[in-house]
């Protein structure tokens, strides 16, 4: 009993739910926005939901795989158990589970082909592609220094405007349209993607300040690998500013007060920052990685209601 117990738990460990705050966020917002401009359509919502975890733990286990089979899992590694690297599960094992959580990706993702059409398809389609390729594939993205720009634009721009896109286009009444139909993808989607895009991207770049030194010996040519620490420090607080300009658009542009609640989530972006702006090893960085899933999670909930209301 206590075998399965401790083989349930490594599994846990590989899907790594603390990251799920990544995939639910745009989603939120998404939906924030769908019901301030009298769009949301619930059941889109809730397979976009569905999807986009599927997709962030298909990705995770991606990342598990590949990341042990290429060697860039050692024994130095600071952050969190990676199962296959650790031996709790065999990589052929994970490699499956990879291939059949991408799959039921897809299939949560014809229900919203149905309504988005063409679009929402191919989107589904790159956004597994992207999650595969980060680490595996003949040019690993996040192996060559596109890890940040592949979570910015897949779990912050794509995600936000794709979730808006599906409730609109639900409305609209068409089936499996071939092109975006008219008034689905908006500027203020595009506007309200940003903040998750950046918070979403700042928890990649706390994982990348934390591996510097261990990526820079197995090859591992992130950001923070390519430039040092110091402009990955300044892209953690560009991204931040970022996040918190956007609900100031909003406010310009006719939405009432609610829409600057996210600000009240500053003193935990600046108690997160001064974390990653000082300090660069896991003991201090790992609770810092978490804590920017957090700062997401709640900023995400208080832009969804400030548009909302």
């Amino acid at each position: 009993m206590a075998t399965e117990v401790s083989r349930r738990r490594a599994w846990v460990i590989a899907a790594r739910p603390q990251t799920l705050p990544a995939a639910a966020a745009p989603v939120i917002v998404g939906v924030g926005l769908a019901v301030e401009t009298g769009v949301f359509a619930p059941l889109p919502a809730l397979a976009a939901l569905v999807g986009a975890a599927l997709i962030q733990i298909g990705t995770n286990f991606a990342n598990d795989y590949y990341d042990a089979i290429q060697g860039a899992d050692t024994d130095d590694r600071e952050g969190f158990t990676r199962v296959v690297a650790s031996g709790l599960i065999e990589p052929n094992e994970v490699k499956r589970a990879m291939w059949a959580t991408f799959g039921a990706a897809i299939l949560v993702g014809s229900v919203l082909v149905y309504v988005g059409g063409v679009p929402i398809l191919v989107i589904g389609l790159a956004s597994v592609a992207a999650g595969i390729a980060y680490t595996g594939g003949p040019y690993p993205l996040g192996y060559h220094g596109l890890g940040d720009l592949f979570v910015f634009v897949f779990f912050g721009l794509i995600a936000v405007t794709g979730t808006y896109y599906v409730q609109a286009a639900a409305l609209v009444g068409g089936a499996v349209p071939v092109w975006p139909p008219a008034g689905t993808i908006t500027l203020a989607a595009v506007v309200a993607s940003l903040p998750v895009a950046a918070l979403s991207t700042n928890i990649l770049v706390v994982n990348n300040v934390r591996d510097r030194e261990e990526d820079a010996k197995t090859g591992k040519r992130t950001l923070a690998v390519r430039f040092g620490y110091g402009f990955s420090r300044a892209q953690y607080v560009g991204l931040l500013a970022l996040a918190y300009l956007a609900p100031f658009w909003f406010y310009a542009n006719g939405y009432g007060l609610a829409v600057l609640l996210p600000l009240a989530t500053l003193p935990l972006a600046v108690g997160v920052a001064e974390t990653v702006l000082t300090e660069t090893g896991g003991e201090a960085l790992n609770p810092a990685l978490e804590s920017t899933g957090k700062l997401l999670a709640a900023y995400a909930v208080a832009f969804a209601v400030g548009l909302a209301v």
